[in-house]
């Protein structure tokens, strides 16, 4: 695979940056902006056909996506989650959120989920430095992982792959 493309939801976002220092075309969709949640989806599903998108990586993109978007791409988009689900997920369980829930509850390991890879919580971490252990000890090494893994499925299988 090859990253063509990143979007996101803050005109301020650092992704943006990296991708314009390495030559890579960015975008920005404010949901705010656009009114409702449709016309925000709509709008993104432009973007994402317009440069011939195959699969979409949820890297950091802290939108929630409804059934409606997420049908048009089955199999065909990467989200991670920055506990060991089913642990620390669902309402409210997101970003920061997530490493305060796992130190407030005690648990001596967390990790990621895409592929699950746990990380051990220490003692005197803060939701800070939590955080980013679990990203350089799991969400670096899994997530790239399971891009190549859909991508070459999506390479093997052609463009129907996960296509209704």
């Amino acid at each position: 695979g090859e990253i063509v493309l990143v979007v996101s939801d803050k005109a301020d976002a650092y992704a943006l940056t990296r991708a314009k220092d390495n030559g890579i075309k960015t975008a920005v969709v404010v949901k705010k902006e656009l009114g409702s949640q449709q016309a925000f989806e709509e709008r993104l599903q432009q973007i994402l056909e317009e440069n011939g998108i195959e699969m979409i990586v949820l890297a950091g993109f802290m939108c929630i996506l409804s059934a409606d978007f997420t049908s048009k791409w089955p199999k065909r988009i990467i989200n991670i989650h920055p506990s060991l689900i089913p642990s620390f997920c669902g309402k409210g369980c997101y970003g920061l959120h997530v490493h305060e829930k796992a130190l407030a509850y005690g648990v001596k390991v967390t990790g990621a989920t895409i592929f699950q890879k746990p990380v051990a919580v220490l003692d005197g971490d803060t939701p800070e430095v939590l955080q980013k252990r679990v990203m350089e000890e799991a969400e670096w090494i899994i997530l790239p992982k399971a891009c190549e893994k859909v991508a070459s499925e999506i390479a093997e299988k052609g463009d129907n792959y996960g296509r209704l």
